[in-house]
C-alpha cells in the first residue's frame, strides 16, 4: 500500500514538472481581450472555410467519378446495344435510345450537383434532387416490369438521387456550421485587458 502511494506520488510530481515546459492556455477566470475574441473568431472563420471546401470537394469528386461511369455507360450502349449486363436486363422492356437518353439525364442531375455543391448553390440541388425523382420513377417503373426483380441494378433508380441528397445534406451541414461561426462573431464583447 505504501508504495503504490510513493509511486503516485513520484508521477504527481512528474507531471508537475513537465507543466513547467507546457504551452501556456488561457485563464478561463479572465474575460478574452477584444483582439484575443477577434483572433480566435478569424481562426475559426478560416478553419470552417478550409474544412467546407475539402467536404465540398470530396463529394463533387464522388460524384464526377460516378457521371464519368455513366458516359462510359452512354457510350458502350450507343456502340455496343446490351452489351452489358445492367442494361441488358432492361433489353425487352425499352428502347436502346431511352436508356441513353436515362444515362444523359442522369449525367446531368451529377452536373447539377457539382455545381451546386461547389459554387454553394443549393437550388441547383433541388434541381438535380427533382431529375433523380424523375429518372427513379422511369427505372423503377420499368425494373418493377421485368419478370424478376434485379437487386443488382437499384443503383440505376437510386444513384443520382441519393447523391444529390447525401450532397443536399453535406451543403446543410456546412452552411449551418458557417451560420454558427457567424453567430459567434456577433457574440464578441468589448473587453480590453488592462
Amino acid at each position: 500500500m505504501m508504495t503504490t502511494i510513493k509511486h503516485l506520488a513520484r508521477n504527481w510530481q512528474k507531471s508537475r514538472d513537465d507543466e513547467k515546459f507546457s504551452l501556456p492556455t488561457l485563464d478561463d477566470a479572465r474575460p478574452m481581450d477584444t483582439q484575443e475574441q477577434e483572433e480566435l473568431v478569424r481562426l475559426f472563420e478560416r478553419s470552417q472555410a478550409q474544412q467546407s471546401l475539402i467536404w465540398r470537394s470530396v463529394f463533387a469528386a464522388f460524384l464526377f467519378c460516378f457521371a464519368a461511369f455513366l458516359v462510359y455507360s452512354i457510350f458502350q450502349q450507343a456502340s455496343s446495344p446490351w452489351e452489358l449486363r445492367y442494361h441488358a436486363y432492361f433489353m425487352e422492356e425499352i428502347n436502346s435510345w431511352m436508356i441513353i437518353v436515362a444515362d444523359w439525364i442522369a449525367v446531368l442531375a451529377c452536373s447539377m450537383t457539382i455545381i451546386g455543391l461547389l459554387h454553394n448553390r443549393r437550388q441547383w440541388i433541388w434541381y438535380s434532387c427533382f431529375a433523380g425523382m424523375t429518372l427513379a420513377v422511369f427505372w423503377l417503373y420499368y425494373m418493377l416490369r421485368m419478370p424478376k426483380f434485379r437487386w443488382d441494378v437499384i443503383w440505376l433508380p437510386f444513384g443520382p438521387l441519393s447523391g444529390a441528397g447525401i450532397c443536399l445534406y453535406v451543403d446543410h451541414a456546412l452552411n449551418e456550421s458557417r451560420e454558427d461561426v457567424r453567430k459567434l462573431r456577433s457574440y464578441m464583447y468589448a473587453y480590453k485587458a488592462s
